[in-house]
């Protein structure tokens, strides 16, 4: 017996298909609004990328920060990752296709978990990070803690067959939603921890920049409406799934833009003079020159 779909098929034609095919691309699974954000947000990052890596390989070249070389790289290709994971999309909805989506949601978020760890070990190591060791240090945590997050996600999906990347249907397994709370419960100490930090006399221990302070605070706050989604989620309040699904692409969206601009930004922008003045400014804004006056 034929294949109905093969038979609709062949009476719609190439032309049909090819229609249908970007039809369902755009519009199915989540919508045009979901698909349109996450496509148009990652494909401009990676043109910016693009257009400004003559400029960066030249001041990279000259500055010869391994930090910063190494962070350079890794964005660019957790940039391109992301921008395949969101021109996918319709992956997560079509029979047949839950492995290839769920591999490349694991290194996705794999890689933008890497860059915020290794943002939050430069951060924690404070103004004593410089340098080789400091490069070795900070990604060697950050390694460390990134595997053990994609063992525990692979437990999950390829022992349990527990779908923790496929949210196009509700409800979902409840120990889907354990697993994405104690992630998100995690991240949010964290960030909290680094925000009471700040706030406290043992501030000067974290890089007097204001910018990193920002970064925080949207981290945090993401990260608490996450959690916060999850949890109710998982007892079954439809409108947490919605709430989750919103800060998913908040974080596909937003995230790298945000990580370039807070640590990257002013590396590639500034000629060294300007940059030494720039951090002086934001420090005396910051208080913390406060001390020397009194």
């Amino acid at each position: 017996m034929v294949d109905q779909s093969l038979l609709t098929l062949q009476k719609q034609g190439p032309n049909s298909v090819v229609t249908e095919g970007i039809h369902n691309w755009v519009f199915e699974c989540h919508g045009f609004l979901h698909n349109a954000v996450l496509i148009i947000a990652s494909f401009l990052f990676v043109l910016y990328l693009a257009l400004q890596a003559r400029q960066s390989f030249l001041k990279l070249s000259n500055g010869r920060s391994y930090i910063i070389i190494s962070y350079y790289a890794s964005l660019w290709l957790v940039s391109i990752l992301n921008l395949v994971w969101c021109f996918s999309q319709t992956w997560e909805c079509s029979p047949g296709k839950e492995f290839a989506w769920n591999l490349l949601s694991l290194f996705t978020t794999s890689g933008m978990l890497f860059l915020e760890v290794s943002l939050l070990a430069f951060l924690f190591q404070g103004n004593s990070t410089s340098g080789l060791e400091a490069l070795t240090r900070t990604f060697g945590i950050s390694g460390i803690i990134v595997g053990f997050d994609i063992l525990l996600k692979a437990i999950y999906l390829f022992a349990f067959g527990i779908p923790i990347f496929i949210n196009s249907g509700y409800p979902t397994p409840h120990l889907k939603w354990n697993l994405w709370v104690i992630h998100k419960l995690l991240l949010t100490l964290v960030y909290g921890f680094i925000l009471f930090v700040y706030h406290s006399r043992w501030r000067e221990r974290l890089p007097a920049r204001p910018a990193y302070y920002k970064y925080v605070i949207i981290m945090f706050i993401l990260n608490a409406i996450a959690l916060f989604a999850c949890g109710i989620t998982g007892n079954g309040a439809s409108f947490g799934f919605w709430l989750y699904h919103f800060t998913i692409v908040c974080y596909h969206a937003a995230y790298l833009p945000l990580l370039y601009i807070t640590f990257l930004a002013d590396f590639f922008q500034e000629d060294d003079l300007r940059l030494e003045n720039v951090y002086y400014s934001e420090m005396k804004d910051a208080g913390f020159f406060e001390s020397d006056w009194n």
